[in-house]
């Protein structure tokens, strides 16, 4: 007599995907921290010695879970690597632009419009369908952000409001990216972008007469931020990337802003206020929903 097998259920890989992604703004939040260690060296010079260990990272990491010539794989991942590489210089770039011409309430503000950016583009050009309990996680992000920034003051530039909306829009890209190319590998991407940072970084060091060697304790510093801070962060956010919508990703990534201030609270000793506290503890929130939202959905049933 013969039977149909047991209905076997696919393994739900969601809940390593948001885990992953999560992890990633973890590790992206102690970026202020090494900042703040930071002696001498200004930013042009932090972000290109950051990218040296950004770059450095992805070419091991590459070479161990695929075995190949990265840069091959580069060359084979065609336009979503290229374009997410692209776009994630262009997201390192504005960024750093908008905090320094513009209050960093405004900057933060702006950032936080990615994950609406991404919900657009992702249902645009991916067809991704938005559910509804990310566009109320989404919203309620945003209040929280605008609650953190609610008592900081500081002069508005137009300038630096184009650079922050460019940072928010190159990173909604990225990711964009990463969901266009899932069914491939992607770090590549991220490893091309660290090799187009290096060039535009040096290009503009030399443009403003800064040198290109830094001491030892700011060098060291740096390079491990590019290690252990974003290039550890980006390679759990790619990898994460496959199993999570878009919209989704950019949103759990603002777990970022909630624990940078966190950390040089608790390493350094600089105070916390009153509205970033309520401001996180809401965004906070807002991540966990729609964390246990998407989670909670049912995984398809095959037959084997």
């Amino acid at each position: 007599m013969t039977g149909t097998a047991p209905a076997t259920p696919v393994p739900d890989t969601r809940a390593s995907g948001y885990l992953l992604v999560i992890l990633a703004g973890v590790m992206w939040s102690t970026v202020g921290l090494g900042i703040r260690l930071i002696e001498d060296a200004l930013v042009w010079q932090i972000l290109l010695y950051r990218s040296f260990g950004l770059t450095a990272l992805l070419y091991i990491v590459i070479r161990l879970r695929t075995g190949q010539d990265p840069l091959r794989l580069v060359r084979l991942g065609g336009w979503p690597t290229f374009i997410g590489g692209a776009a994630l210089v262009a997201a390192y770039t504005g960024g750093i632009y908008a905090i320094q011409k513009t209050s960093v309430a405004d900057a933060l503000l702006l950032f936080a419009t990615a994950p609406f950016m991404t919900a657009v583009l992702a249902w645009i050009i991916l067809r991704e369908k938005v559910r509804p309990h990310t566009w109320i996680a989404i919203l309620a992000a945003c209040g929280g952000i605008g609650v953190m920034v609610s008592d900081t003051s500081g002069v508005s530039s137009m300038a630096g409001n184009f650079a922050a909306l460019l940072s928010a829009l190159g990173f909604a890209v990225f990711t964009i990216a990463l969901r266009w190319g899932r069914k491939g590998e992607m770090l590549p991407a991220v490893f091309v972008s660290g090799l187009m940072a290096i060039v535009v970084m040096g290009v503009i060091c030399l443009m403003l007469g800064l040198p290109l060697i830094l001491t030892p304790h700011d060098g060291g510093i740096a390079l491990c931020m590019g290690v252990f801070q974003v290039g550890a962060g980006l390679v759990l956010y790619t990898i994460g990337s496959k199993y999570v919508p878009a919209a989704e990703l950019t949103l759990l990534s603002l777990a970022e802003v909630v624990l940078g201030p966190l950390w040089v609270w608790l390493f350094i000793g600089e105070t916390i206020s009153a509205a970033t506290a309520i401001g996180g503890a809401i965004l906070l929130v807002a991540i966990g929903f729609n964390a246990v939202m998407g989670i909670r959905r049912k995984p398809p049933v095959t037959l084997v």
